[in-house]
C-alpha cells in the first residue's frame, strides 16, 4: 500500500521509520513517500498562503501550490485525504474503508486550512475524503495524518502479527462495533495487593469470551454511553441484554428497549 503526503512540514514524519510501521516497510507492505508543498511554490520567498476573502483571521493556504502538489502526486487509483475538523468523523470503520485502497494521498492544512476550491476541483478526478479525527483544533494536519495512517496500516493484511488482533479491538466490525474494549491483564498474577480475574487463569475459554464480553459492555456504558444508542438488537444475546438491563441506564438512551 502507498502512501503520499504533503505537507509545509516534511520533518513531522519521521516516526514513519519507526516500529509496527518501519517494519512493515521494510518488509515492501507499506510504503511512504514525504513531499514538502513549498517545492511547488511560485516565487523566492517559497510562499503558500495569503489572506482570506471576506476578511477575518488568519491565512489560507492557496489553491496554486496544491494544483500542482496534487497533479504531480495523485494517481488514477488514489484517494485523497484532507484533515480537517470540519470533516466526517474518522472511526475505525473508515479506516478499514480506507485500508482496501492501494494509494493515499494526504493534503496536511495549515493555518485556517486549504483553499475550498482544491478539494471541490479534485472531487471531480479522484474521490476526495476530508476527514475529522475528533472534535478540536490542531495547529496542522499533520498529527491527524499520523493518527490515520496508523490506523488504516495495522488493517492491511500482513502488517500486524497476529491478525486476529484486529477482531477483537474497539470499534472492530461485528460484535465490538459499537463498544470499547473491556480491561486486559499480564503477569504477574498479583501486584501490589491487586488480582488478576479468576476467570482468566481458569482456562476456561467460554467464560473467558463471556466475560470479556462482559466487561466491554459495562466499559461502553460508563466510558461511552453514546454508543450503546447505536448497538444493533440483532448483535444482542440474552445475556447481553440482561447485562445492560442492570446497568445504571437512565440518563442514556436504552439500546436495549423496543
Amino acid at each position: 500500500m502507498r502512501f503520499d503526503i504533503i505537507s509545509i512540514f516534511p520533518e513531522y514524519f519521521t516516526p514513519l521509520s519507526a516500529s509496527l510501521l518501519g517494519k512493515a516497510r521494510d518488509r515492501g507492505l507499506l510504503s511512504f513517500g514525504v513531499h514538502d508543498l513549498r517545492d511547488w511554490a511560485y516565487d523566492r520567498h517559497r510562499t503558500v498562503d495569503d489572506t482570506p476573502y471576506g476578511g477575518g483571521p488568519g491565512m489560507v493556504m492557496r489553491p496554486e501550490p496544491w494544483g500542482q502538489a496534487l497533479d504531480d502526486v495523485l494517481t488514477p487509483q488514489a484517494r485523497l485525504v484532507v484533515p480537517t475538523p470540519s470533516g466526517r468523523p474518522f472511526t475505525q470503520k473508515v479506516a478499514g474503508e480506507l485500508a482496501d485502497a492501494s494509494h493515499l494521498v494526504f493534503a496536511c492544512g495549515r493555518y485556517e486550512g486549504i483553499d475550498s476550491r482544491v478539494m471541490a476541483h479534485y472531487s471531480s478526478v479522484v474521490e476526495v475524503d476530508e476527514l475529522s479525527i475528533g472534535d478540536y483544533v490542531l495547529a496542522g494536519g499533520e498529527v491527524a495524518v499520523l493518527v490515520m495512517i496508523e490506523a488504516i496500516s495495522r488493517l492491511v493484511p500482513g502488517v500486524l502479527g497476529n491478525a486476529e488482533s484486529v477482531s477483537d479491538d474497539s470499534f472492530a466490525p461485528g460484535r465490538m462495533e459499537r463498544l470499547v474494549e473491556g480491561p486486559v491483564y499480564t503477569k504477574p498474577p498479583a501486584w501490589r495487593g491487586l488480582e488478576v480475574p479468576a476467570v482468566l487463569t481458569s482456562g476456561h475459554h467460554g467464560r473467558i469470551a463471556r466475560w470479556r464480553r462482559d466487561e466491554a459492555l459495562r466499559r461502553t456504558a460508563e466510558r461511552r454511553p453514546d454508543l450503546l444508542a447505536g448497538l444493533d438488537r440483532a448483535d444482542l444475546d440474552k445475556h447481553d441484554r440482561r447485562l445492560l438491563e442492570s446497568l445504571d441506564l437512565a440518563e442514556h438512551p436504552d439500546p436495549v428497549a423496543d
